[in-house]
């Protein structure tokens, strides 16, 4: 009986060990972060995503997102993630035309319709709107708005708003200025 019981133990023990390792392997938990954050976090990220299909008008699963932060402000970028998705390239030109426009006029209710809050930077950017230039361009899989200004208070909020941005995105860009 004791060899059945401690068989039995002990084959619990293993099934136990390989279930937390295979969870382990499919799910990477950031490090320095509890598992409740991390829940938090990708809560947060799957809201977002939400949001900003409806604000941007497409999917942000078929698209990526680059915000470049240069000496004289920056630029937002964004492409479809498959060249024959012709569909996505028109939505994100479209939306990226729109935002420039929008900009321009200190119009800033697409990102906070994304982020769901005001985003660090765009107080300073609407009080400099005249200092502030947004220029449209279009990419081959997508659009670039570039963002220009001679003012450094608006150089600094621009950056502001796209460290913000490629944090919240989490698009690995470089948070410091290139160029």
């Amino acid at each position: 009986m004791k060899s059945i019981i401690r068989s039995s133990f002990v084959l619990v023990l293993a099934i136990t060990t390989l279930l937390v390792v295979l969870a382990a392997a499919q799910h990477d938990m950031p490090a320095g972060m509890t598992h409740e954050q991390h829940q938090a976090q990708m809560k947060k990220e799957a809201e977002m995503k939400q949001r900003g299909n409806v604000a941007m008008g497409f999917d942000q699963d078929k698209t990526t997102h680059h915000f470049l932060l240069l000496r004289g402000g920056g630029a937002i970028q964004v492409e479809n993630n498959n060249v024959a998705d012709t569909e996505s390239r028109d939505l994100i030109r479209r939306h990226l035309r729109t935002i420039s426009e929008q900009f321009t006029k200190g119009d800033f209710s697409a990102p906070f319709a994304t982020h769901n809050e005001v985003i660090p930077g765009v107080t300073t950017m609407q009080r400099l709107t005249t200092r502030i230039s947004y220029t449209y361009e279009d990419r081959p899989r997508g659009a670039t708005v570039r963002i220009k200004s001679a003012d450094p208070k608006a150089v600094k909020a621009v950056h502001q708003f796209l460290q913000y941005q490629i944090r919240e995105h989490a698009t690995g860009d470089p948070l410091t200025a290139q160029k």
